[in-house]
């Protein structure tokens, strides 16, 4: 159960340094100064006038419904997941349906963007937040603000189509390369015992 709550803080973090990457050599360089995490609770000692500004950028980036976004779409393809790791069983489909239920009441889209905060804080100074704010405030900007869900969602699917073709690809492979292996996946199909 904690898996979703893991992949949720992962995918956050992985998209809010997506978008805000930059190749500048001070940014590298700030980057690599920072060589410990932000912690993930706990106190954190922040310039207040940066954090707004961390605040803001957040904001005008539309990281809280990218966030939503994100959750959703976890959401349709961790259901199955979990769906199927469960013993099948007439309680299974209402155990899950009740579990995002709850986890929907719990979640706390300001909870995880409280914790993007000291990360913003680590690895960018405060004249570098304000240069992505000055970024994105610009016509270019706002495009990227704009395109960027539409083109992670397209390379998402487009991934998602490609490592399907690829996983049934190598999988065909394998059982022709190793019969013994293909005989045995076809009785445990069955519920047989292969032949030995």
């Amino acid at each position: 159960m904690k898996t979703c709550a893991v992949l949720v803080c992962f995918l956050l973090a992985g998209s809010l340094l997506a978008q805000t990457k930059s190749s500048s050599p001070e940014v590298q360089a700030e980057s690599q100064r920072a060589q410990a995490p932000a912690p993930a609770s706990g106190p954190w000692k922040i310039d207040p006038a940066k954090e707004v500004d961390i605040r803001h950028l957040m904001d005008l980036i539309g990281t809280k419904q990218l966030v939503g976004q994100m959750m959703n779409g976890m959401e349709k393809s961790i259901k199955p997941l979990m769906t199927s790791a469960l013993p099948a069983g007439e309680y299974r489909e209402k155990l899950v349906n009740l579990f995002f239920e709850k986890f929907h009441s719990k979640a706390d889209l300001q909870q995880l963007l409280d914790i993007a905060v000291p990360g913003y804080d680590n690895y960018y100074s405060h004249e570098e937040i304000k240069s992505l704010i000055q970024f994105y405030e610009t016509p270019l900007g706002q495009k990227v603000i704009s395109v960027l869900p539409k083109l992670t969602g397209d390379l998402q699917e487009a991934g998602r189509k490609w490592g399907e073709r690829l996983g049934g690809d190598c999988m065909r492979e394998v059982l022709s390369e190793h019969p013994e292996l293909a005989t045995a996946l076809e009785s445990a199909k069955k519920g047989t015992s292969p032949p030995e």
